[in-house]
């Protein structure tokens, strides 16, 4: 109980001391933690990180812009934002309505994206276990030349009771996330190498680099092979780059979107 009361104090001793930037704190902005601004030239520009807190945090999640891509087309996802009501035009405050493709930037699958009576009896991203998508996780390199193949695997020798990886693959190499126009030469699971992980590991997380965990040659074998046990989660489009293969803690966060067989997902790497 004492020791409750003594981290109770220092809790409220810390709120105290707390400066009113905190919400952004030093990297947003300048280096003291304030916004970069200038009071005559109204000058406001924050920093956008892909590390926090001094290295231990990764945001493993691509950006949505204009010319983020999507399966099957050329230039893009487009505008995807737009104000309804704006301040500019004499509204009281900016009001903004999004229109996004479920299955682009980062992203997770739901059963539901490729079997129709799961589709049907409701296992869509709101169903998903938050206990798969959070939790201890291996980031591995797959070998740069390769589909993820039976043999890939056999090679990869994930260990027996790892629960969730993340492949990263020739695609973060090649920066096809980067790109709009949708590459179908991406590097994939072949339906060989999703059947040898179901049956041979205990996977339930599969995180890769690009906007399909399955390689386009084998696009729909693939994922029937993930998806009919109803127990892997997919997450697709993960931002890799620059990040050491070994283990960290995952944190994925889909939106609850009922209804949806696919959503936006915000995940993070936690040494």
């Amino acid at each position: 109980m004492r020791a409750l009361l003594i981290l109770l104090v220092i809790d409220i001793l810390s709120l105290a001391l707390s400066s009113p930037n905190d919400a952004y704190p030093a990297g947003y902005g300048d280096e003291l933690g304030s916004c970069s601004c200038v009071e005559d030239g109204a000058v406001l520009r924050p920093v956008r990180r892909e590390v926090h807190d001094n290295g231990r945090i990764f945001d493993i999640t691509h950006k949505f812009t204009p010319s983020s891509p999507v399966g099957g087309n050329t230039e893009g996802i487009g505008e995807f934002l737009s104000l309804s009501m704006s301040m500019k035009n004499g509204s009281d405050y900016n009001f903004s309505l999004m229109k996004l493709p479920v299955h682009a930037g980062t992203h997770v699958d739901a059963p539901g994206h490729m079997y129709e009576h799961y589709f049907d009896a409701g296992f869509d991203v709101d169903s998903l276990d938050l206990e798969v998508l959070n939790g201890p996780a291996l980031l591995v390199d797959v070998p740069r030349d390769k589909n993820i193949t039976a043999d890939v695997m056999k090679f990869l020798n994930i260990p027996k009771g790892v629960k969730r990886v993340l492949f990263r693959t020739l695609n973060t190499d090649r920066g096809l996330m980067y790109k709009k126009e949708f590459d179908s030469s991406y590097v994939g699971f072949m339906k060989d190498g999703a059947k040898w992980l179901v049956e041979n590991t205990n996977i339930k997380l599969v995180g890769i680099d690009y906007l399909s965990v399955a390689a386009d040659d084998d696009l729909i074998s693939s994922h029937l092979v993930f998806l009919e046990g109803r127990e892997i989660i997919l997450v697709e489009g993960l931002k890799l780059d620059d990040i050491q293969a070994g283990i960290y803690t995952v944190h994925c966060l889909p939106l609850r979107l009922v209804g949806a067989e696919g959503s936006p997902i915000r995940c993070i790497l936690i040494k």
